[in-house]
């Protein structure tokens, strides 16, 4: 077609159909890209306080310190009523040092001879000098008529001839697995503060000895998390050998138990074999892995889903439902409390049902917000969706397990158990940079197992440490005899 030459009817409906498909296919590639500058502020933005990185991971910026929880209008400090933990005057103290008065603090006239009319009582808790004490045991010998010659057996804590007692090694293990200090660290307090001077091999072979005295423990607590009525379970990577591996662990309000496995799933789980035979509520933080004990009652953490209402609220700031949802979630955790204060087994129904409907009138409502992609992943797959539509539909779907805590009083809002009992080996973490070997990594999760296990219920840690060094470790209730 020359230049002066009019285009044809089919020549220009042939353009408009080519131009049509470009603007299809661009208008597909702007969603594409809007979708994607939309994922990567939304990225930019996730910090810890409104997912569930760890601060360290706060990388352009760290958000200020604010807690999730609401205001309660109670002021700082311990409140009316709370136990005080002030030091008091106990009635028969160690030491008694009388102080008399020589001198008359006026006139200057002697009061030997004065009679006493009162006595002002201050006393001082201190401790004493720490010195150590060399106990020499002589295992004497005895030959029989019949020729063989009988030594004394000696006690669990001399196993040489010359060896560091039961004391200092549940303290080493103390300042290594709870006090998370460097093993140099460990030797120089040891020798700085007791006076005893031990080598660093000493002081890094201390938890190798602990630890296989530990194995009726671990087996007692581990029988013990499955018979109990809530179960908190969680999952970490750590470094060992220089490579990640993974730590679970399952622990209620008087236990704790840890299980090291190269994977993270369902065979790790079996492995760990807490959830075997376990009647209870699990509760746990969503991984899907859970999800595939079918038999199992699930409650979800809670504090999860509020940090994602808040990361909601932060990228959709015109709309309510986030902060709608993380309310009633408040009030119905604020409704248990005072139903256990008030030792009530179940929240009045005239107080849950209007709770518990506004949660499914604002769950649907924002899932009408946030519909579903039907289009497939550009790589194959299912389709992605987006942050706020999965939260709401996890929220939808397991409806039960999110208000678990609301329906059941002995199941708590969050699952900050598993967390806490979890968090510290990531301090022990930042300090090693990792285990160097498994053996060294086991032997460390069973002493903090006992120890976090024996604090728990209130026991003192050195002497429980230095009972199982004897031979005599404190193990939890047998759940059968209580």
């Amino acid at each position: 077609m020359s230049g002066s030459e009019r285009p044809s009817y089919d020549e220009l409906a042939a353009l408009v159909v080519a131009q049509a498909e470009t603007i299809r296919v661009l208008r597909a590639e702007v969603e594409r890209l809007t979708t994607r500058v939309a994922e990567l502020e939304r990225q930019l933005k996730t910090n810890s306080r409104n997912s569930s990185k760890p601060p360290s991971q706060d990388i352009y910026g760290k958000p200020p310190p604010r807690s999730l929880r609401r205001t309660t209008g109670r002021g700082q400090g311990k409140q009316p009523g709370a136990p005080g933990a002030s030091l008091k005057r106990i009635d028969d103290p160690d030491n008694v040092v009388e102080h008399v008065p020589t001198a008359c603090a006026g006139c200057g006239s002697g009061l030997d001879e004065v009679p006493s009319c009162g006595v002002v009582r201050r006393q001082v808790h201190d401790l004493p000098e720490v010195v150590p004490v060399v106990t020499e045991h002589r295992l004497h010998q005895r030959r029989c008529r019949c020729g063989v010659l009988t030594t004394a057996a000696a006690p669990a804590e001399a196993s040489a001839p010359a060896c560091y007692g039961p004391n200092i090694t549940a303290l080493a293990a103390y300042l290594l697995t709870y006090q998370h200090l460097p093993i140099a660290r460990a030797a120089e307090l040891l020798a700085e503060v007791t006076g005893t001077r031990v080598s660093t091999g000493w002081v890094a072979g201390v938890l190798g000895r602990i630890a296989p005295g530990l194995d009726g423990f671990v087996a007692a607590a581990r029988a013990a998390v499955r018979a109990a009525p809530v179960a908190h379970v969680d999952e970490t990577g750590i470094r060992v050998l220089s490579r990640n591996r993974w730590l679970h662990s399952a622990s209620t309000l008087w236990l704790t138990v840890y299980f090291l496995h190269d994977k993270r799933g369902r065979e790790a789980i079996d492995a760990f074999g807490v959830l075997h035979g376990f009647t209870g509520v699990v509760v746990h933080d969503g991984w899907h892995s859970y999800r595939t004990y079918d038999d199992l009652t699930h409650a979800l953490c809670n504090a999860h889903h509020q940090r994602e209402l808040q990361a909601a609220a932060e990228i959709y700031p015109g709309r309510t439902w986030p902060m709608q949802l993380s309310n009633v979630l408040d009030e119905l955790n604020v409704a248990a409390h005072t139903a256990r204060e008030l030792d009530l087994d179940v929240i009045p129904e005239e107080v849950l049902a209007p709770l518990t409907g506004r949660y499914d009138t604002y769950v649907q409502e924002a899932l009408a917000l946030h519909p579903r992609n039907p289009t497939g992943h550009p790589k194959g797959g299912r389709p992605t969706q987006t942050p706020a539509r999965r939260l709401l539909q996890r929220l939808a779907d397991y409806r039960e397990d999110v208000l678990r805590f609301a329906f059941d009083l002995r199941v708590p809002f969050t699952n900050n158990q598993a967390e806490r009992d979890i968090r510290m080996t990531k301090t022990q973490l930042k300090i090693t940079g990792g285990w160097r070997t498994g053996h060294g990594a086991t032997t460390w999760l069973t002493v903090r197992s006992y120890i976090s296990t024996v604090r728990k219920n209130g026991l003192n840690i050195l002497r429980a440490l230095r009972d199982a060094i004897t031979g005599n470790p404190w193990l939890p209730p047998n759940p059968a005899t209580t």
